[in-house]
């Protein structure tokens, strides 16, 4: 995400840059936290039809998007929205991802849950604009009024004459002389809509099940070679010098490639690329060997620099005088673990740069691709392929290599086609990781209801590395928005205060699903979680009774009903089970989710049974990729919950492949039940991260109603239960 955008689209950089008034950051910087607790979206922009749609030869539709598809199903519902408006069926419609030289560069990137509600509207429009043109120039084939035409399946038929008719393709060919219109196109109206909001199959499925699916690792072209490239071998190590060693009689070397503090080697095959790669002869200066302790307390709340995100009535004094709970929790460093690792193809010719590689940010590979050969970004074309998954580990980084520059770098060298792809132990220890946080949350409870509450948090990065502005935007914002998110109190409490420190981390971490949802929302409804108790309240009733009356808290409201009356609650879970309850409110959605967790005392396992989660999306546009996103959300997170941790020792990752690194297994799987509350009243919201955030303090708020002890820190791992049971 580009923060950069954020401010000025907020207002923010001309209050403080152009005005110069200090006085009015505070106020400015809580305008951000709270447009990025919010449902932020970009700028809504026209699309025009005939660069993102084309009518080809055999009824077909090519629809290019700027959106990545990464096994989240967004081709196919962006399908449906211009399937639906262009009135063809769905399985005429091509999706494409255009690459930086195709269609117009509006709406790229992928992140922020936003691909399906940034392009709801404009791609609705597109395609009815694409519609009535080409009822315009079948009006002029046919020699009736365009008004006499309806448009059916692709085709368009005369009112009162169903036997003429003329296709679409028929009227797409080199003498066509497309009519705009002047004036914007009628939408169609909800209550006709055929395919939106249907269970639709999904359009790249076939592709996937047959393998011809081409993800960055399967890209292949006449003549490839293969590469490899030196990584540090400590987070803050530096090349000094470097020399070809015994790599160039290697086996199937054909070059090596040493320049600017960058080595690497290009190969006949990948094993052979990466066999003489590590017989290269490195100097390091590895720089200061972190520990994880160092970085424990480097991410820790208080000091200077602290930054007041969100404020209402005077939570500080009022606690000052009376603070009747209190709690600390924290949160590790976590991998992204895409199935998919790093890779890319490049070629480098007279007529520029082509790349396939697996993108969040099309445009940024292609920046990078430019800045590592010196050439002007407009030489480069990146062709973005399907991710095998990204989670925001694909949305690149001013602090990490991009396989795509790599590829072109020693394509450029090699004068062939080169590709790169990371192996587990590359992406692990040389890419970038979700950063730790700390939490002081405390709170005065009176009445069965908080009176005030304040919350402190420090973290490391999440978007604000990913800037080419970032110091300058270290400086004017204070803090991180992207670490921030889910940093804000939802709940209708009288005295609210929020304050956050930024703490540069010294190995890359950047954005992974959901930015600061996972870290943030898991003190906040824990914390909750335990004011009920001390309050004497039942959970479920205590969030209830601390909604807004506005229309978010009644959907919140909406949502942690339908949950808790599907997962039974006030009921007596199975023997031996507990049941918790959590929350969140981001990017537009509501979603509440009720974990019922099992405990083996002997180990600490614990034992995700069953979760329910009721979801708020607006308007679905398939309940099928809504079910989807909750179910991989709830896998993910819990994963992330009670296994998933990065260490640091001796100034290395320790982390070095998926046997180190332990995931979900479909037998860990708990039954997840999805009850989708569909709102056609608003437009469509996100669904990618939002159902990420409850879990792990609804399992959290599970084992203290089996155990009555409270985890506060994550991932709740056997020895830190264990711990916690003993202690």
């Amino acid at each position: 995400m580009n923060i950069w955008h954020l401010l000025i689209g907020l207002g923010v950089a001309v209050i403080v840059v152009a005005l110069g008034i200090l006085v009015a950051l505070p106020a400015a910087r809580r305008r951000i936290a709270l447009a990025m607790a919010g449902s932020f979206s970009l700028r809504e922009k026209q699309l025009d039809p005939r660069s993102w749609i084309q009518v080809l030869p055999d009824d077909r539709i090519r629809l290019f998007v700027p959106k990545a598809e990464m096994g989240q199903g967004v081709h196919t519902g962006l399908a449906q929205i211009a399937a639906e408006e262009l009135e063809v069926p769905l399985d005429l419609v091509e999706v494409v991802h255009a690459s930086t030289r195709q269609a117009e560069n509006k709406y790229r990137g992928t992140f922020g849950s936003q691909s399906i509600s940034s392009l709801y509207d404009p791609l609705r429009r597109a395609s009815a604009t694409m519609r009535e043109m080409l009822r315009a120039e079948a009006s002029l084939r046919l020699g009736v009024p365009p008004e006499r035409l309806v448009a059916h399946d692709g085709r368009f038929e005369i009112i009162g004459s169903l036997e003429r008719g003329i296709s679409y393709s028929a009227l797409v060919d080199e003498n066509t002389k497309w009519q705009v219109p002047k004036e914007p196109v009628a939408l169609k109206s909800p209550d006709q809509f055929k395919v939106i909001g249907q269970p639709m199959p999904r359009v790249d499925g076939r592709a996937k099940v047959t393998g011809r699916a081409v993800f960055a690792q399967d890209a292949h072209v006449e003549g490839m070679l293969y590469g490899a490239v030196v990584r540090p071998p400590t987070i803050k190590a530096v090349m000094r010098s470097a020399q070809p060693g015994n790599a160039p009689s290697m086996p199937g070397v054909l070059k090596v490639v040493i320049e600017d503090g960058f080595a690497g080697v290009v190969a006949k095959t990948r094993d052979q690329a990466r066999a003489a790669r590590d017989a290269i002869a490195v100097t390091w200066d590895k720089g200061r060997l972190w520990q994880q302790s160092d970085l424990v307390e480097l991410v820790t709340v208080g000091g200077p620099h602290a930054i007041n995100v969100q404020r209402k009535g005077n939570a500080r004094s009022v606690l000052a005088k009376d603070t009747s709970l209190s709690a600390e929790y924290r949160t590790g460093m976590v991998a992204h673990a895409s199935l998919e690792t790093q890779a890319a193809l490049a070629v480098v010719d007279k007529s520029g740069v082509k790349a396939w590689t697996s993108t969040q940010a099309e445009t940024n590979a292609a920046r990078d691709a430019a800045r590592a050969l010196g050439v002007n970004v407009g030489q480069v074309e990146v062709i973005p392929t399907l991710l095998g998954g990204g989670f925001g580990r694909k949305a690149g980084s001013s602090d990490v290599s991009a396989a795509a520059a790599e590829a072109a770098r020693l394509a450029r060298a090699v004068g062939a086609p080169v590709h790169v792809g990371w192996d587990r132990g590359e992406e692990f220890r040389n890419g970038y990781v979700r950063p730790m946080t700390h939490h002081k949350l405390s709170a005065k409870v009176s009445g069965g209801r908080i009176e005030a509450i304040a919350w402190q948090e420090a973290s490391g990065d999440s978007v604000l590395g990913f800037s080419p502005n970032r110091e300058l935007l270290a400086r004017v914002v204070g803090f991180d928005p992207g670490a921030a998110r889910g940093a804000w109190v939802y709940y209708d409490i009288p005295s609210r205060d929020v304050t956050v420190w930024r703490r540069h981390m010294p190995l890359a971490t950047g954005q992974w699903r959901g930015l600061g949802l996972v870290p943030n929302i898991f003190p906040i409804e824990s914390f909750m979680d335990e004011a009920a108790h001390a309050a004497g309240k039942d959970p479920l009733q205590f969030r209830l009774d601390h909604l807004a009356s506005d229309a978010d808290g009644r959907r919140m409201a909406d949502v942690l009903n339908a949950a808790a009356e599907r997962a039974g609650w006030g009921t007596a879970p199975p023997a031996g089970r507990g049941r918790g309850i959590a929350c969140c409110f981001y990017h537009g959605t509501v979603v509440a989710e009720v974990a019922e967790i099992s405990l083996d005392e002997s180990t600490g396992h614990i034992r995700l049974d069953r979760v329910v989660a009721a979801i708020d999306c607006g308007r679905v546009i398939n309940p099928d990729q809504v079910r989807n996103q909750v179910e991989g959300c709830v896998v993910m997170g819990a994963n992330g919950a009670l296994l998933e941790e990065v260490t640091v020792k001796d100034g290395r990752v320790v982390v070095g492949g998926l046997a180190e690194y332990p995931l979900f297994t479909m037998g860990d799987t708990p039954d997840i039940e999805t009850i989708i509350l569909n709102r056609p009243d608003l437009k469509p919201s996100g669904c990618g991260e939002p159902p990420i955030g409850p879990i792990a303090p609804a399992i959290g708020n599970a084992f203290f109603a089996l155990t009555r002890r409270r985890l506060r820190e994550m991932p709740m791992s056997p020895l830190r239960v264990m711990a916690t049971l003993k202690g």
